[in-house]
């Protein structure tokens, strides 16, 4: 049953990613609050579906000429270094704390995507907008900053780095493709850290049960996105994270 739950999960959430582009976040969430995983295990476990998603993501976005390909790397080079020192911050954290952490992450996840939702107006004139100038420098300090905060947290990476990449100036698809590819750099590190951390043989099959449902999740959203009405479904993702995260924060507290 647990098998089973652990893959219809990731197929479900893979297809919100494949559709939007987000709802990665609630996957930790349902390890550690629903099934009772140990943070570890779970951001382990969650770490190894964001990659997977990030490497299918990533190749959709290039195809279509919505990756650009210099600052994204300059981005995961950031990141890639950021989500080490997130996992190390993770481990001297105290268990509770490092649920508490998860959880309010969900909860801002939550209500950022509703006041993304209603600037919907100011998102449309964003895609014509052009790239406002930025550093190399500066680009690798926001990958830090982000991959330790995502690496700490459990968050998978487009939920914090896309909105800020359209507050830079670039356009929603090239803000999406640039963060899936930068998920899979803070996907890395985490998986490997948590999963030593974790030292669990009994996860091998629900890691491969979850990797095979993410994917096929994801496939699928990828391919059917342009059916799916964004504004209904991010708005449903949104109550439900506030909903669920503020549930599982009372009964820490």
């Amino acid at each position: 049953m647990e098998l089973f739950l652990v893959a219809l999960v990731n197929l479900v959430v893979g297809l919100l990613i494949g559709w939007s582009g987000i709802a990665g976040f609630l996957i930790p969430m349902f390890y550690a609050g629903y099934l009772g995983y140990l943070v570890p295990e779970a951001l382990a476990l969650s770490f190894a579906a964001f990659g997977a998603s990030g490497v299918i993501g990533s190749i959709s976005y290039y195809r279509t000429d919505d990756l650009p390909l210099r600052p994204a790397v300059l981005l995961s080079i950031g990141s890639f270094i950021g989500a080490m020192l997130g996992v190390w911050l993770n481990y001297l954290i105290p268990t509770s704390t490092a649920k508490m952490i998860l959880f309010v992450v969900v909860l801002v996840s939550g209500i950022s995507i509703l006041l993304r939702e209603r600037k919907s107006k100011n998102d449309t004139e964003s895609e014509t907008s052009g790239k406002k100038a930025i550093s190399d420098w500066w680009l690798i300090i926001l990958g830090f900053l982000t991959g330790a905060m995502c690496a700490l947290s459990g968050a998978g990476g487009p939920i914090l780095v896309m909105p800020l990449l359209v507050l830079l100036g670039f356009r929603i698809r090239q803000a999406v493709g640039m963060s899936l590819f930068n998920s899979i750099f803070i996907a890395i590190p985490s998986f490997i850290g948590y999963w030593k951390i974790a030292g669990s043989s009994k996860l091998l099959p629900v890691l491969f049960v979850s990797l095979v449902g993410q994917i096929v999740g994801v496939l699928i959203g990828s391919k059917t996105s342009s059916k799916i009405k964004q504004r209904p479904l991010k708005m449903t993702v949104a109550i439900f994270s506030i909903g669920i995260s503020l549930y599982m924060i009372l009964n820490l507290v």
